[in-house]
């Protein structure tokens, strides 16, 4: 027999005046189900027989209260209630916050597909650890780096990558995490809260961020009769991630050219023919521990596949290693460093790839573009 929702407010008024067996009856649910949420509401605030009587609001957690009382009272007189935010409920309420408002968003039209394209061919543009809203100085990292020259430098990066690129059928847009330097108003590392050097406020990124990935989607759709777009989960925009692959996958819902890669899973594949292409951050598994990974959730799909190859960001260096299941490449990333990496001496050059692959003979060819080649246009 299901049981009827009942809220929090329900639950207190009827404990008010009434025992639990009592209170369970009468609100229609089994006293276990009434045990356990009072429990609930316990770890959010209210426990009245500990003089606990304020629930914190949804989205934060109890860290703790503090009491004064005076003598021959029984009551506090006082009562400090002291929240903290509850992550992953706040995740929750953003998911289902972004669901909705898709419903809502204008819908792109149709955009006429280029007539010659080689139905074998696969271009992946990689690009990762971008950092969107990033802030570098040049005095102290080497090199400038904000909002705005990020979004310039990635709109003129895919510009060459497009005119380069052979013309293929397919392109994918593997975007593998960090894309958003800063994943809320707070510009801090979600997981640790380190302060990150940050250009502006959160709203404008994401205006930006949604802004410059319009531009590069409609792009490539004027180079390749289909496109599939992978925002993958970093650790700095792991709730970023989230609603760029929900609003995106909303706004080209009726372009058919178009597919959206909206696993919750930090693991992506992409099957073409006899080649199988995986994607991963690289922030839960190390480039040496990730081949096994791809191949236990993607077993179809590397069972059917001839050429393997895994691509990740995350530490923004080249490192390309061959196992015998597949060949696993993390990428360097376009982004300058910020003042964190330069202090600690962790440098790298600045490029992204687009690897063209074969339906039948895996990689066929790679382009590199790098940050220098955009500024001095010599692409």
């Amino acid at each position: 027999m299901n049981e009827p929702k009942v809220t929090d407010e329900q639950i207190i008024e009827a404990l008010k005046t009434m025992s639990r067996p009592e209170a369970a009856a009468h609100l229609g649910i089994h006293l276990r189900t009434l045990a356990k949420r009072k429990a609930r509401m316990v770890r959010k605030g209210w426990s009245p027989e500990h003089d606990m009587t304020h629930i914190v609001p949804d989205g934060f957690r109890l860290k703790g209260t503090s009491s004064l009382y005076k003598d021959g009272v029984k009551a506090p007189v006082l009562q400090w209630v002291k929240t903290t935010t509850d992550e992953e409920r706040q995740r929750e309420i953003m998911e289902a916050a972004i669901a909705a408002m898709g419903e809502d968003l204008p819908r792109m039209s149709f955009t006429p597909a280029p007539s010659a394209c080689n139905a074998d061919l696969l271009n992946c543009y990689v690009i990762t650890d971008y950092h969107l809203g990033l802030l570098s100085w040049h005095e102290e990292t080497g090199a400038d780096y904000d909002l705005s020259i990020a979004e310039h430098q990635l709109v003129a990066w895919f510009a060459e990558a497009i005119r380069m690129a052979p013309d293929a059928e397919i392109g994918v847009f593997a975007q593998l995490g960090d894309y958003l330097h800063w994943d809320g108003l707070d510009a801090v590392t979600p997981a640790s809260k380190h302060l990150l050097d940050a250009d502006t406020r959160f709203q404008k990124l994401v205006r930006v961020a949604i802004r410059v990935t319009r531009r590069v989607v409609d792009m490539l759709l004027t180079k390749h009769q289909r496109v599939h777009v992978l925002m993958a989960e970093g650790n700095h925009d792991t709730a970023s991630s989230i609603w760029l692959r929900e609003w995106f996958s909303a706004i080209y819902e009726n372009e058919p050219r178009i597919t959206v890669d909206r696993s919750p899973d930090p693991y992506y594949c992409v099957e073409h023919g006899q080649t199988s292409l995986f994607f991963h951050h690289g922030h839960k598994k190390k480039p040496t521990a990730v081949a096994d990974v791809f191949v236990a959730k993607f077993r179809d799909v590397f069972g059917r596949t001839k050429h393997s190859y895994a691509h990740l960001g995350h530490l923004h260096h080249v490192d390309v290693k061959e196992n015998n299941l597949m060949i696993v490449e993390q990428h360097r990333t376009l982004a300058a460093p910020d003042a964190y990496a330069s202090r600690g001496g962790w440098i790298s050059g600045r490029d992204a790839k687009v690897i063209t692959y074969h339906k039948a003979y895996g990689e066929v060819g790679r382009l590199t573009i790098n940050s220098d080649m955009l500024k001095a246009g010599a692409a």
